[in-house]
């Protein structure tokens, strides 16, 4: 049943605390370590986002948009340009999440900061805000949105882009525009009755609408806070009922502000070096341990047939056949294959020249993914995944995960971060203004207005 639980007198319930956290929050009450952590973040996201945008979609899309659109001092990252905040935002959401290359959360079961990023930094520019006060807005709209996502139990054929993360983006902008206190609740419950009815099968089927999700999250967000501004309402919970009647099975909001303020899990997310679906990753892990076990490099030919069991949300990343760059974010058969065959780094290795190659797509159909419940009943706790490969000598290379690199338990070296960075940032803007972003993002809280964050673009 859904939960609505009522807080201690005076206290207001969990939506309005959830709605006052973010729009009422102090700075100075965000913990040092989370502010760095969300420097990271936003770090991380600049050169995915803007390699997003170079993509051929989001250059005709981009174009189309920013030509019909208000102008603005918002940047359209890697394109060149600035725009209305509203359009800047969505336009920065679909192109972060265009490569599947960002940040996410398994426990808030998808990608906070792609969610609210495009939004806070679009509005910031726009209004001239200071760095501090951005990369705060970011940390407490990611908290929000990650506490709803784990708070949900979401239904599997529902992608979570576009989802929690109208929530977030709408109280972020209220933050950054002052919004009334009073106001924050109706907002927050108005922008959960905005969410898009997403679903996993564009994911499946190669079809690249899934990233305009994210883009709505940050247009939407922004819509919901102007809306609440012209008078318009929510319903008395728009939280509680769609994620617990709607888009989910069941939502706790005792859940979703347990320990808030004081455990963040913005703390608990994870970055990627691999631009696929984080379920792939577990599965990647398990590969590299089975071949770390050779002690020799092993040959596509070699290979008979490879068995994956996986906890649930990665034993629906089963597609052997991929038809595109798209679909193989999503496929666990050719992850293993491309990363075996080789030769292919970063999004090389995922790209239509590896798709066209029949080396990759033949290994790719003797990769087999199923479930093993045991594993999904651990999950998120432990993320295991086991992987047989069998080879035709008669030997087999065992290789497992249990915790999935990148967590908090077992983090990313930092040089492997700097080399994707400068792997995606140097070919946009050069060695000397892709370092000259990274320090500037590294000290936004030196700025005193995002607009002017660095002085160029993209």
């Amino acid at each position: 049943m859904p939960d609505t639980p009522q807080a201690a007198p005076g206290a207001g319930d969990y939506l309005d605390q959830l709605a006052r956290f973010v729009g009422l929050t102090p700075e100075e009450d965000i913990p040092e370590a989370v502010l760095a952590r969300t420097r990271e973040i936003l770090l991380d996201s600049f050169p995915v986002l803007a390699c997003g945008m170079r993509t051929p979609e989001l250059m005709a899309l981009s174009d189309k948009q920013v030509a019909s659109a208000a102008p603005g001092k918002s940047w359209v990252i890697g394109k060149g340009c600035t725009t209305n905040r509203l359009d800047a935002a969505m336009l920065n959401g679909i192109a972060g999440a265009w490569l599947d290359y960002d940040e996410g959360n398994f426990l808030a079961n998808g990608h906070p900061g792609m969610q609210v990023i495009p939004a806070a930094l679009a509005v910031g520019q726009e209004l001239g805000r200071s760095g501090r006060s951005v990369l705060a807005t970011i940390a407490l709209a990611y908290e929000v949105v990650a506490r709803i996502g784990m708070a949900t139990k979401i239904k599997l054929i529902i992608n979570p882009h576009g989802t929690f993360g109208v929530v977030g983006a709408a109280l972020a902008t209220a933050r950054l525009t002052g919004m009334p206190a009073h106001q924050l609740r109706n907002l927050a419950s108005l922008a959960a009755s905005s969410c898009m009815a997403t679903n996993r099968h564009t994911m499946l089927d190669g079809a690249t609408v899934r990233n305009w999700y994210a883009g709505h999250s940050g247009f939407m967000g922004q819509m919901a806070a102007r809306l609440a501004e012209s008078g318009f309402s929510g319903p008395s919970d728009g939280v509680n009922t769609t994620f617990s009647l709607v888009l989910g099975d069941g939502f706790s909001g005792a859940k979703a502000i347990e320990g808030l303020g004081q455990r963040w899990l913005l703390m608990e997310g994870y970055l990627k070096l691999y631009p696929t679906a984080r379920y792939v990753h577990s599965a990647i892990d398990a590969f590299f341990d089975a071949v770390a076990k050779a002690a020799r490099r092993i040959e596509p030919e070699e290979v008979v047939r490879i068995d994956v069991s996986a906890y649930r949300l990665a034993a629906y990343l089963a597609n052997q056949q991929p038809k595109d760059w798209f679909g193989t974010r999503f496929s666990i058969p050719f992850a293993v294959a491309t990363l075996l065959v080789g030769g292919r780094n970063g999004l090389e290795a995922f790209s239509d020249t590896a798709v066209a190659d029949p080396r990759v797509m033949a290994l790719a159909a003797k990769v087999f993914v199923t479930e093993d419940e045991s594993y999904s009943a651990t999950y998120p706790a432990d993320q295991r995944v086991t992987l047989v490969m069998h080879l035709n000598d008669g030997s087999a290379l065992r290789g497992q995960c249990h915790i999935t690199s990148g967590e908090p338990t077992r983090p990313h070296k930092t040089e492997d971060l700097e080399r994707k960075y400068l792997d995606l940032a140097e070919p946009i803007w050069g060695r000397q203004r892709a370092g000259q972003l990274r320090d500037a993002i590294l000290t936004i809280d030196t700025c005193g207005d995002v607009s002017q964050l660095v002085s160029f673009y993209p």
